[in-house]
């Protein structure tokens, strides 16, 4: 895996009067202080109070990733790119998981998708950069 940081989506528009962005938003308060549990569970009641939250399943994924479980955490992303196909953060922290997983054209194919959506991200374009080297060398 590369040295580059996962993303984590902000729902746009602060805190509105919906208690699934107010857990979502407890949730990133809980990853700012470092407490991956409170995040988790913030996180999961964001998705109980709307199922369509498409940024609480991309930092269910990052927090899956980080746990080493690679499946559940492809499930979330995918699950946050149907709902939110222009979610920069979703296609590029697949690219990160594929890429770590030695998935090198998935990889290439969401961080592609992330440039299309965001296409100033940096992270995406050094991570683009690393996989051109990559299939330069193959």
């Amino acid at each position: 895996s590369s040295g580059i940081n996962a993303e984590w989506p902000l729902r746009p528009g602060g805190m509105k009067d919906n208690i699934a962005d107010v857990w979502y938003n407890v949730g990133h308060v809980a990853v700012g202080i470092g407490d991956s549990n409170l995040a988790y569970q913030a996180f999961q009641l964001a998705l109980i109070s709307d199922n369509n939250h498409a940024e609480a399943y991309t930092n269910l994924a990052v927090l899956e990733m980080r746990r080493g479980k690679v499946e559940q955490s492809r499930a979330y992303f995918l699950s946050a790119i149907s709902i939110n196909p222009e979610l920069y953060e979703a296609h590029y922290n697949l690219s990160l998981l594929s890429e770590g997983q030695g998935d090198l054209n998935t990889s290439f194919k969401e961080v592609r998708k992330s440039l299309e959506a965001f296409p100033e991200h940096v992270d995406s374009k050094n991570l683009l950069a690393q996989l051109r080297q990559y299939f330069t060398l193959l």
